[in-house]
Parts: C-alpha cells; sequence; structure tokens
C-alpha cells in the first residue's frame, strides 16, 4: 500500500506549468512541523516535494500561495533523471490525487479586486468536495480551529424556483 497524508504550510507560490504533450503540472512543497523539538527547544519541520496534474493542479496554483495551510493525500514516488551537468538525480515526491484547503493565501497575481479579497486573505471555508476527475479531488474544509462561521453565514434557496438556470 502506498498512501500519504500530510498537513503543512505551503512555502512559496506553486509553479504551474504546461507541458509539450498539452498536460498541466502543479509543483510546490509543504513545509510540516515535527511533533517534538530538537536540543535547544526549537521545532524542526520536514519539506516535502509536492506534484499535482490537470484541473486539481489549476486549481492548486489558483487558490494556494505561499503560507496556505492544507492537507494532501496521494501516493510517494521515486524517480531519477540526468541533468545539465551530466550527473543522475533521484527525487522523491507526494503525487497529489486530492487536498484540503485549510487557510487559503491567495496569490497576489490572482486576486480579483471585485471579490474583495486582500492579497494574503485567509478564508475558512465550509466543508465540500469537489472532483476535477482524473480521480482528483479537492476538499474545502473547516479551519483546524474548527470555525464555521462561513459555513453558518449560508443560506440556500427554500424553492427550486429560486435556483437560477442557464
Amino acid at each position: 500500500m502506498n498512501q500519504v497524508g500530510l498537513v503543512g504550510r505551503v512555502t512559496k507560490d506553486p509553479v504551474l506549468r504546461q507541458l509539450s504533450e498539452g498536460r498541466i503540472h502543479a509543483s510546490f512543497t509543504i513545509a510540516i512541523n515535527r511533533n517534538y523539538k530538537n536540543n535547544e527547544g526549537i521545532v524542526e519541520a520536514d519539506f516535502v516535494q509536492c506534484s499535482a496534474w490537470g484541473r486539481l493542479a489549476e486549481r492548486i496554483a489558483e487558490y494556494c500561495g505561499k503560507g496556505s495551510l492544507i492537507g494532501v493525500n496521494g501516493r510517494l514516488q521515486s524517480r531519477s533523471y540526468t541533468n545539465k551537468e551530466n550527473k543522475k538525480v533521484y527525487s522523491t515526491e507526494v503525487q497529489i490525487d486530492d487536498v484540503r484547503f485549510y487557510i487559503l493565501k491567495i496569490p497576489a497575481n490572482k486576486v480579483q479586486k471585485e471579490k474583495n479579497v486582500s492579497e494574503g486573505a485567509q478564508v475558512a471555508e465550509s466543508s465540500a468536495t469537489f472532483d476535477f476527475g482524473e480521480n482528483q479531488t479537492i476538499a474545502v474544509g473547516t479551519t483546524p480551529s474548527g470555525s464555521n462561521e462561513l459555513l453558518n453565514s449560508f443560506e440556500l434557496p427554500k424553492t427550486e424556483e429560486a435556483l437560477p438556470i442557464r
């Protein structure tokens, strides 16, 4: 069995690329605090490379920025390649199947003024899951503190007639 589940903070804005065959790829690193302090009393962190594909990659790049607190589920994958100096490089990363956004810090270049979202805004989301195909989903959850303020602020229409049909 090869399953990975991690919760941590994005260390810098994800890098989104479109490969020559048209596939979309996002790569980023998350920092995960260890459960203990070292001899100097400092909590150390592990830095884990993550990779996502397709619509999931697009959504991660759109809604995650440096400092976002996210949870990822996926599988560990090792690979090797030869770099420009003709040396063999080994890499291990998490191939993401789904992600849960806890605290969003939307990248500055993605902020839409009409939504009145400021750079670095923290957003507590209600519980929802969005399917992006290719066995990739995004689940948006409450903040780790358990805040349901956003969930409680929504009111759904009482009848079907109130729902817009387009």
